[in-house]
């Protein structure tokens, strides 16, 4: 008698070139917010001192999104849940912004956010991030 083994595409480490993509699209990303963080900085160094600590916390927050995409171009099916709260957390600046939209900051930042979420569920799913929630094996792929 043969046994017949089902192949499970979306339990199985994705091909060499969607990883390599996927982490170079997560590493776009962080590359990218870096540099916001960079202007933001330039930004908070010129800010009044009623914007002064609001433009801090952005700062402070372009460098944590920079880290965490970082993060999941280094490691990312070692990462679970940081794929889907960085997600999250982009998906609500970007309705966020939209819901607001007569400010000029908030159009621009979620017309960026728009693209920071395409590019991060494109990576996603061809890093296949998901499988960061199984648990931990020994497999030199994940």
């Amino acid at each position: 008698m043969t046994t017949a083994t089902a192949l499970r595409t979306d339990t199985t480490a994705p091909a060499r070139s969607a990883d390599r993509i996927g982490r170079g699209l997560a590493a776009v990303a962080a590359l990218a917010t870096l540099g916001a963080f960079v202007n933001g900085v330039l930004l908070t160094l010129n800010a009044p001192d009623d914007r002064l600590f609001i433009e801090g916390w952005r700062v402070s927050s372009f460098a944590i999104f920079a880290g965490l995409f970082a993060l999941l171009a280094i490691r990312p099916r070692q990462s679970a849940g940081v794929w889907e709260i960085v997600l999250a957390g982009k998906t609500a600046l970007v309705v966020f912004g939209l819901a607001i939209g007569d400010v000029a900051e908030a159009r621009l930042s979620a017309f960026i956010d728009i693209g920071l979420v395409a590019v991060v569920a494109a990576a996603y799913v061809l890093c296949r991030g998901w499988l960061a929630w199984r648990p931990t094996t020994t497999n030199p792929t994940r």
